[in-house]
């Protein structure tokens, strides 16, 4: 009502004076630099109490909406006792910490410190970085890790519940392996990859619609990536399907087309898209198709340009490899062919899709020879094309920016502690914060007379890093302000997606 005009007035004025600054700048100013301030003296406040990371309160109440915390204190049992912590006290301080840029667990003593930040969270006091490290031990096996799992996923469907029919049309399932490096000598489950790296084996299983962390299994380095894969796609595709997907498609590279469960999916109507290894029949029956099986590959563009295309510079590195006649591979042509074929495991035939890459080998500015190359793809789409097959997995590479994100943002593929569960544990605790930041832009409404505009916020958000989203949504600066039964949040600072930020505010009655 009259107090949500007021505060768009208030965003719209912060607006235009930070928009008129510029215009405000005067000739004579430009004669010295900008940065002129000396004048400056520290005080400290004697009543007001502000917190960096206002939009933590935000998130607590999306944790509180979706019953999240509620789910893990009835799934997960962990502590005899309650003094005064309980399991979602421990897993939400780890994930909190993570969306307060902490990127470790000792950086937990900075808010555990912060009088106004407790206050914030409406609590005395949170779990200290050993109290941290000490929980994640209490993880000792598999199934109490698959139990926290188990309650993210209850607060998922709540999210979920809350999209429009087209969401609902496909889950786009892809996995993928990450080696998680460390230099610790006594950390129980290490062992040693194939490149050499100490350390675990991380599989991860993620919703490719939302960029979402599904599962996530900790192994030790030497395991190979499809490991325990098949057992967590039928997890993820059964909580799929009990939220309401349509259909389900399951993508990964070579590794992962593992051919003995791709029967028992396809005659469950689960689609699949996977590379394959270049074996040798595959080659010889590529090479024998004949040449009106072969069509052009040709990409859609990188991006479209929205004004004029502007002038390219020289390519710098392209005039050094010439110049030093460095060896290089340039691609010259690609096409795409299909063939039935039966894997050794399946009784079914499926569409075996090749592209062939005609890539030339040259020196400085010599052609020495060209060479074919040729990558497969297995699938029982009968409904794509073979360019929309080949595109639908190059597509799965955004899962590397995934794992990226996820080891640089909360930084959640770490392994700070002393075991594999306890690490497993870390991990799945750390990521939540990505998923938190997923929920975050799912739980914005997209109806009204603005519902185009509010719908491509939302998928703005729900794309963008993690670091954007810590910048955007949780460094505001707040006044927490204690009186009567409020806990009021005072804004103190604007940026140009605050409205955003109020849109869900609003939805969730803060």
């Amino acid at each position: 009502g009259g107090f949500q005009m007021i505060l768009r007035k208030m965003i719209e004025a912060r607006k235009r004076s930070i928009a008129g600054r510029a215009t405000r700048l005067r000739p004579e100013d430009c004669g010295k630099p900008m940065f002129a301030a000396g004048n400056i003296e520290y005080e400290m406040a004697e009543r007001t109490r502000a917190i960096t990371y206002g939009g933590i309160g935000l998130i607590q109440k999306l944790v509180q909406e979706t019953g999240l915390a509620r789910a893990i204190d009835s799934r997960l049992h962990l502590l005899k006792l309650y003094a005064p912590y309980h399991e979602s006290d421990h897993v939400l301080n780890i994930a909190y910490n993570a969306l307060c840029e902490g990127r470790c667990l000792e950086d937990i003593e900075l808010r555990r410190n912060d009088e106004t930040f407790l206050n914030a969270l409406g609590t005395e006091r949170i779990p200290d970085p050993t109290t941290a490290g000490d929980f994640c031990r209490r993880f000792l096996s598999a199934e109490s890790i698959d139990q926290l799992q188990n309650a993210i996923d209850e607060a998922r469907l709540k999210v979920w519940s809350r999209q429009p029919e087209r969401f609902f049309e496909q889950a786009i399932i892809d996995m993928d392996g990450h080696l998680v490096e460390t230099t610790g000598k006594c950390k129980q489950g290490m062992d040693i990859a194939y490149d050499g790296t100490w350390g675990y084996h991380v599989l991860l299983v993620s919703l490719a619609n939302t960029r979402e962390v599904l599962r996530l299994v900790h192994r030790p380095g030497n395991r190979p990536s499809h490991e325990g894969a098949a057992a967590q796609c039928d997890r993820v595709i059964a909580l799929c399907l009990r939220a309401g997907f349509q259909r389900i498609l399951l993508r990964g590279d070579t590794d992962f087309s593992q051919t003995k469960h791709l029967d028992r999916w396809d005659k469950a109507g689960v689609k699949f898209h996977f590379g394959y290894d270049s074996k040798k029949n595959l080659v010889g029956i590529a090479d024998n198709l004949p040449k009106t099986a072969w069509q052009k590959l040709t990409r859609p563009a990188r991006y479209q340009v929205m004004t004029s295309e502007r002038e390219r510079p020289d390519k710098v590195k392209d005039t050094i490899v010439r110049k030093r006649e460095f060896e290089i591979l340039r691609l010259k042509s690609e096409e795409v062919a299909e063939f039935e074929y039966r894997p050794t495991e399946c009784t079914n035939s499926y569409r075996m899709i090749v592209v062939r890459k005609n890539i030339s080998v040259e020196k400085g500015k010599k052609r020495l020879f060209d060479k074919i190359v040729y990558f497969f793809y297995i699938t029982n789409d009968q409904e794509s094309t073979p360019e929309e097959v080949v595109f639908s997995c190059n597509d799965r590479c955004h899962q590397e920016n995934l794992i990226e994100q996820l080891s640089n943002g909360p930084r959640a593929l770490r392994a700070p502690v002393d075991n594999l569960f306890s690490n497993w544990a870390y991990m799945v605790m750390t990521g939540l914060a990505w998923n938190l930041k997923a929920w975050w832009a799912l739980w914005l409404p997209e109806q009204g007379r603005w519902a185009e505009k509010f719908r491509k916020e939302k998928e703005r958000v729900l794309r963008m890093e993690f670091r954007s989203f810590i910048n955007y949504f949780m460094k505001i600066p707040c006044q927490i302000v204690r009186t009567g039964r409020r806990l009021v949040y005072r804004l103190l600072n604007w940026n140009p997606l605050l409205s955003v930020f109020r849109r869900l505010a609003n939805e969730l009655n803060c």
